[in-house]
């Protein structure tokens, strides 16, 4: 059914409306102009049996008219530019921070949106701040502005039926809203604490992710009840109160290390140093803490070339951290910088590659091999290559096969004693380890294992990454064949130089067992003696480090 412009608006009550409705959402006439028309908006799409395209070109031109003119407050909100995948849930996530989201409609063919907020106050809020600072949805700057209606009028047969995703993005947001006014007010300051953390988390990690709902001004972690945690300190409420609402509950990594987040008492962090503990970045002049690489920062050296110095990020702004994707993680409004994807194992074209080498230091020349590092730097990663330094002997490089493996590797076994000594381990300067060349000599000090059997997580999301854990003095063995008893595995460490304190079966599956041995050092040097031991013709055992105790 066609209406001349000139012809009276239908109203929500006559029959002729609901028709009008579908004729616009079938044409996604996308501005104020067009609400115009009807008079009335709907979250719904539904068939229309005849469009008018004559009528949609005269609303195209009558839109740039509208969009030069943002109106009077209203608490309908006009965001324009939006990026042709947005969700509703991205635009709803942009209006949350600033009160309570109503209704909300995206039409995407026009990129176009447009929010409704309970109150003028609210619209008011969110307008004037996004004057003063760019919005952003998917890496893309939208304009925020008033609408020249006062509401969105929704036939909630029709978007419920049709549109869920809209419906499910206000039901989402009123949730947050609810739990927000359980937990007190908003804070500038968020207390972060980390649950499941398989994975390592670093303060660069922190900073990455929650630069990218805005700009993070001081960062301290901690560690409280044995749970990682962190203050992370913005310059605004509203940003504050945006990034608890976008990142509360979501997964750092694959299904762990979960981010819970409340807004702390505090309203200011005092940072006295920026280090891998905590870190100002409105000032990038405070010290680290360490003498030694005060001392160094302050004649001008920026980089030093003892291994055991890791010299911290002291620009803020720049830091690279090392982690895992974000997986399950589409922050709204904002696209992953190529300093995060490459940090994360995401290799954008033309990026250098990340590191993956690590300098391990203070060994026990005596003891140490390379299958010996293969198997220890095994438990947390695919280790490609090792290289025992031909003339300083106590130094060795391995080689992982993915970034975030050398940060487990460094989480769990820096300053781990091991052979007596108390073993370093750092990132190393270089990217890779070099094979010795033809007729080189090498003395068997560096080797090749980029082909071995005994990878534990050359498949994709293998099971192995569940079971990561630090040294401990219980070993968790598996792979152990029926016709192999307590005793024969006692016996076995026993001759390997353990002293075994305590054995268990696994009682539903006695392939599996827990042994207890004197302490962490000699569960060490037991698992890189006893794995892949031979117990059977068919049988080689599996040994790795577990959170139990017998």
């Amino acid at each position: 059914m066609k209406r001349p412009f000139n012809n009276p608006p239908a109203t929500s009550s006559s029959p002729v409306y609901y028709q009008q409705e579908e004729e616009m959402h079938e044409l996604q006439r996308g501005s104020d102009e067009l609400l115009s028309q009807t008079g009335a908006v709907s979250n719904g799409s539904v068939m229309s049996p005849a469009p008018n395209h004559a009528d949609n070109n005269n609303d195209a031109k009558k839109v740039k008219l509208d969009t030069k003119n943002p109106g009077a407050p209203s608490r309908v909100i006009h965001i324009r530019n939006i990026p042709n995948e947005v969700t509703e849930a991205e635009i709803v996530h942009l209006g949350i921070p600033f009160g309570k989201v109503t209704n909300v409609l995206v039409l995407k063919g026009k990129n176009q949106a447009f929010l409704e907020m309970s109150d003028e106050v609210c619209a008011t809020t969110m307008v004037n701040y996004f004057t003063n600072c760019t919005a952003q949805l998917r890496g893309r700057a939208v304009y925020v502005q008033f609408s020249n209606h006062k509401e969105l009028k929704t036939d909630q047969t029709h978007s419920n039926a049709q549109n869920p995703s809209a419906q499910a993005a206000l039901q989402a947001a009123q949730a947050l809203v609810n739990q927000t006014d359980t937990q007190g007010g908003p804070n500038t300051v968020l207390r972060v604490i980390v649950e499941h953390m398989i994975y390592p988390v670093t303060l660069d990690v922190l900073y990455q992710i929650f630069s990218r709902v805005g700009k993070v001004l001081k960062i301290v972690t901690f560690t409280k009840n044995n749970t990682f945690q962190a203050l992370i300190q913005y310059p605004d409420v509203v940003t504050a109160q945006a990034a608890k609402m976008t990142l509360d509950g979501q997964n750092i990594y694959n299904a762990c290390c979960t981010l819970r987040i409340e807004y702390s008492k505090l309203s200011n962090l005092n940072v006295k140093y920026n280090n891998d503990k905590s870190r100002d970045y409105t000032n990038p002049n405070l010290p680290t803490g360490d003498p030694a690489l005060d001392s160094a920062l302050a004649i001008g050296v920026s980089s030093l070339s003892a291994p055991n110095l890791n010299l911290p990020n002291r620009t803020g702004e720049n830091a690279t951290p090392t982690g895992m994707p974000f997986t399950g993680m589409p922050l709204a409004g904002v696209t992953p910088t190529a300093a995060a994807l490459g940090a994360a194992g995401i290799r954008l074209p033309g990026q250098p590659s990340p590191n993956c080498v690590l300098l391990v230091s203070n060994l026990n020349e005596e003891m140490v091999t390379p299958d010996a590092l293969f198997t220890l730097f095994g438990v947390y990663g695919d280790v490609q290559r090792v290289k025992i330094l031909f003339n300083k002997k106590d130094n060795a490089l391995v080689q992982m096969s993915e970034p975030h493996q050398t940060q487990l590797a460094i989480s769990h076994l820096d300053k781990m004693k091991t052979w007596g000594k108390q073993i370093r381990v750092t990132l190393s300067k270089h990217q890779t380890v070099q094979l010795p060349k033809e007729g080189q000599p090498d003395a068997g000090l560096t080797k090749d294992y980029s082909n071995s059997p005994l990878h534990r997580f050359k498949k994709p999301g293998s099971k192995n990454y569940q079971n990561i854990y630090p040294p401990s003095a219980t070993l968790h063995l598996s792979n152990i064949p029926p016709t192999v008893d307590e005793e024969q595995i006692k016996d076995a460490f026993t001759q390997a130089g353990a002293i075994v304190k305590a054995f268990k079966f696994f009682p539903k599956d006695r392939k599996m067992a827990l042994i207890q041995l004197g302490s962490v050092e000699e569960a060490i040097a037991a698992l890189i003696k006893m794995h892949n031991f031979q117990l059977s013709d068919s049988s080689h055992l599996r040994v790795s480090f577990s959170k139990s105790t017998i």
